[in-house]
């Protein structure tokens, strides 16, 4: 008896320490394009999530509780998005998911995390994504509304009212295509020209042929590398002089690396973390971004991003729901939706039932490239 009541209670000891265990641990789930021809997006992504939970849990985790990420390599793929989306749902009881990487992923995954409502921070920028408003959906990327909007401020005052599109035929290119159309009127500026080309195409000479031989007075690119990258070459090649804009579809140094002498005059619009450094002092989130460029340099000896920056803002919106009492799918999900005034390195987050974007156009600076380098357009 006296042995039977021993094991009795040393089981009961290991049974207690293995519920306080789990109850400690609270589960988000990642979906990054981690390889891939998205993998410039999802490998930051990646590496600046891990980073930040890293970072909570050394200070002693969410009111006691620890974080622990899952994350799952898509390689940019929406139907593997889905798999592992109900995988993270299912398998791993996930509280909470972030990513993917792009938008056809996302809307991709958006049925899965309203059926089950499980709340979803999506890394991408498609309008769609929550516009109109899904009640597990949310997203940390700049919308493209917001993108297409800065640049035609600038070429209204510019007095350039003649543009020409070139977007890529995927989802990001076709939310950023219908934003360029629909937005052209309100800035009193003409498309003269709207052309596509696909994800994989190597060559854009013939689509830029055509838009020489108009009356255009800018071209916009609308893409994620490599295509924005080749398609600055061509223009390069062409001998073209019209001024070249880029969506933020290409808001880092991959892409002036890509496009070598090419990029040089390049503007688009940008979040503030690739000029963090030379932001006026008075900006709310310069100290944020500079924690987030130097934690990052750090860690994996590269330049903080614009992208690796909307998975940064997804971790801690998550976080801070949890701060204020959240442990469950609901509770984070209508936390999230309470966020006001969140300086993260996107911008300034207030989310609202009416806005799961979160994000004003104060959250993008047109930005153009200057001996390899971003400088501030004024």
């Amino acid at each position: 008896m006296k042995y039977r009541f021993t094991y009795l209670v040393v089981s009961a000891l290991l049974l207690l320490a293995t519920n306080v265990f789990a109850a400690g641990t609270i589960k988000i789930g990642a979906l990054f394009a981690v390889t891939g021809p998205a993998a410039f997006l999802g490998e930051p992504e990646r590496n600046s999530a891990k980073m930040v939970v890293d970072e909570i849990n050394r200070a002693g985790g969410v009111k006691g509780r620890k974080l622990e990420l899952v994350v799952y390599d898509t390689a940019g793929d929406a139907t593997k998005a889905v798999q592992l989306a109900t995988k993270l749902i299912k398998d791993d009881k996930v509280v909470a998911i972030i990513g993917p990487s792009t938008t056809g992923e996302t809307m991709a995954v958006i049925p899965v995390v309203e059926r089950e409502h499980i709340p979803l921070v999506s890394c991408s920028a498609g309008s769609k994504i929550t516009d109109p408003v899904k009640k597990w959906v949310f997203k940390t990327a700049q919308n493209d509304s917001l993108a297409v909007g800065r640049i035609y401020e600038y070429l209204q005052k510019s007095k350039q009212t003649k543009v020409s599109i070139l977007t890529v035929s995927d989802g990001f290119g076709a939310s950023g295509r219908e934003q360029l159309k629909s937005q052209a009127a309100k800035y009193g500026i003409t498309v003269v020209s709207d052309d596509t080309y696909g994800p994989k195409d190597t060559d854009m000479t013939a689509q830029l042929t055509k838009i020489r031989g108009s009356n255009t007075q800018a071209i916009i690119c609308w893409g994620t590398n490599p295509g924005p990258a080749l398609v600055a070459k061509n223009v390069r090649q062409l001998g073209i002089k019209t001024p070249l804009f880029m969506s933020h579809g290409v808001s880092s140094k991959k892409f002036i690396e890509l496009a070598g002498d090419a990029a040089e005059g390049i503007k688009l619009p940008s979040g503030k973390v690739v000029v963090a450094d030379i932001l006026p002092g008075s900006d709310k989130q310069k100290k944020s971004l500079l924690e987030f460029v130097k934690d990052y340099q750090k860690h994996y000896r590269a330049e903080g991003d614009h992208f690796g920056g909307h998975a940064w803002d997804a971790v801690m919106l998550i976080r801070n729901a949890i701060a204020r009492g959240a442990d469950t799918a609901p509770a984070i999900r209508d936390q999230l939706e309470r966020t006001r005034g969140f300086a993260g390195i996107g911008g300034s987050f207030n989310y609202s039932a009416q806005d799961h974007a979160g994000l004003g156009k104060d959250a993008f600076v047109l930005v153009e490239v200057r001996n390899r380098d971003w400088m501030i357009v004024k």
